[in-house]
């Protein structure tokens, strides 16, 4: 079984579903990187990396939203 989004797309397995934030084996933390932001970008991409789901429901997801600042 695939670990993350981009084993299963090199297997061929385009119906993967990566685990839910709360089944990835650990506690995925949000970021309060602003979108577009290289910064949000980086945690993007460590969370591919990870195979874990790539959005928290918690990540920032406006500059007014301030409930993890």
């Amino acid at each position: 079984m695939s670990r993350s989004l981009l084993e299963a797309i090199k297997q061929g397995d385009f119906n993967f579903e990566p685990p839910t934030a709360n089944n990835s084996g650990g506690e995925m933390p949000s970021t309060a990187a602003l979108p577009g932001t290289v910064e949000k970008l980086d945690v993007l991409a460590e969370r591919m990396r990870l195979g874990l789901p790539l959005w928290h429901p918690s990540d920032r997801r406006s500059f007014d939203d301030a409930s993890n600042d």
